[in-house]
């Protein structure tokens, strides 16, 4: 059994895989060592890996759980089934590093575009040849109302919705629409010139607004929710076998 412990700013998300078929998820807002060295203990968790870019557990912590089971921690210098041209790995975030390795173990031998649509939009560009050559990061859909409302004296607060107008109505649908369908045409750019430079290619979707992207798009892209989750299974197995 391996646990995949992905840690945010504001709360932590947890998989748990028995080889490659993930049996549970779990989100934790707030959480101790004991409530994970529990969770360890009654699935008879025998990997962890850890990707923190919020809390980082402390020694005595860390050592509590290396003591119940083998311990990974996603860093710059971790192993990879995947080569990294990242010319900064050190600055590289861990989950657009585990979205692109779960992009590899779902479409091996193919080129992937890794979209993942957050507070911010990050574009990842995975070769055929297993190489991942770096990416882009963009404002995320929300965050692209707010600024519009912020950093202007007139136009409203806009809560995120579903398209149904591709042209914008109102100030609201134009607003939305300027937002949802702005991000969906960048991806399907990002797409158009990512096949032109390395030939056919996978679009994978992830984030908390991918679902809404993917109907919205005029181009075929696969929605992979649990991305990072698979990625993070596949560098925990990469260093444990």
């Amino acid at each position: 059994m391996n646990l995949t412990i992905d840690i945010g700013n504001s709360r932590t998300k947890l998989a748990l895989f028995e080889g490659d078929a993930l049996v549970l998820r779990q989100l934790w807002v707030e959480w101790t060592i004991e409530d994970l060295l529990q969770l360890v203990t009654n699935h008879k968790v025998q990997n962890v890996i850890l990707c923190s870019v919020g809390r980082r557990l402390e020694l005595v912590e860390l050592t509590r759980l290396e003591s119940q089971c083998r311990l990974v921690q996603l860093e710059a210098d971790t192993p990879l089934p995947i080569r990294n041209a990242y010319k900064t790995p050190q600055t590289l975030g861990k989950d657009r590093l585990a979205a692109v390795v779960g992009a590899s173990a779902l479409f091996p031998g193919e080129n992937c575009l890794v979209v993942d649509a957050g507070s911010c939009i990050t574009y990842e560009f995975l070769s055929a040849a297993g190489v991942y050559l770096g990416g882009n990061i963009a404002p995320g859909i929300k965050m692209r109302l707010r600024a519009m409302h912020e950093f202007t004296a007139r136009l409203p607060e806009v809560e995120l919705n579903k398209m149904e107008e591709w042209i914008g109505d109102s100030t609201p649908n134009a607003m939305n629409n300027g937002a949802l369908l702005g991000t969906a045409l960048e991806i399907e750019g990002y797409s158009q010139k990512w096949a032109t430079a390395e030939g056919s290619s996978k679009t994978i979707l992830t984030g908390g607004d991918a679902a809404l992207l993917q109907q919205t798009l005029s181009i075929s892209a696969i929605h992979e929710p649990d991305l990072v989750f698979i990625g993070l299974n596949k560098i925990l197995k990469h260093n444990v076998e």
